[in-house]
């Protein structure tokens, strides 16, 4: 066990990053955390109030809309045709969406409002807002009212 401890910094904007981390993008909205050992790309926007939790990786030019949560391990990507040499189509992200841990987030993928991506999912194409995917590659699982229904009776 490691007697260190992670450092907390207050970002610009008064967002929260913890050490270690890469933070490359200086458009980060307030309110947002993100956790240790993620990498956040040149030219990322990020809105107010996500929710980035440790090891996520998000590739330059991505947008991130408010109220965004990424789970651990998630991977955001910007070329869909390694090595594009420059010809990036970086993922957009809109407003309350939910990225579950391990997915990935295949380049030039929109995942519309209020979406949610199952963990360890593969996003090859754009979500519909308020539906839930899941599965490699992702597929259409439910509508965001039916799973707020299943989790309200699983408490």
């Amino acid at each position: 066990m490691s007697d260190s401890k992670n450092q907390k910094i207050v970002l610009q904007s008064n967002a929260i990053a913890w050490e270690p981390c890469l933070i490359l993008s200086d458009s980060i909205g307030s309110g947002t955390n993100i956790g240790a050992l993620s990498h956040i790309g040149s030219n990322v926007t990020i809105g107010k109030d996500c929710r980035i939790q440790g090891s996520v990786y998000i590739a330059d030019g991505c947008t991130i809309g408010n109220e965004v949560f990424i789970g651990p391990n998630a991977t955001l990507t910007n070329d869909r045709y390694p090595p594009s040499r420059g010809k990036w189509k970086p993922v957009i992200v809109q407003n309350k969406v939910v990225i579950g841990a391990n997915s990935t987030i295949v380049a030039g993928s929109v995942l519309n409002a209020e979406c949610i991506v199952g963990a360890g999912s593969v996003v090859t194409s754009d979500v519909p807002a308020r539906e839930v995917w899941a599965g490699n590659p992702a597929r259409f699982m439910m509508t965001l009212s039916e799973y707020n229904a299943k989790r309200d009776l699983d408490e």
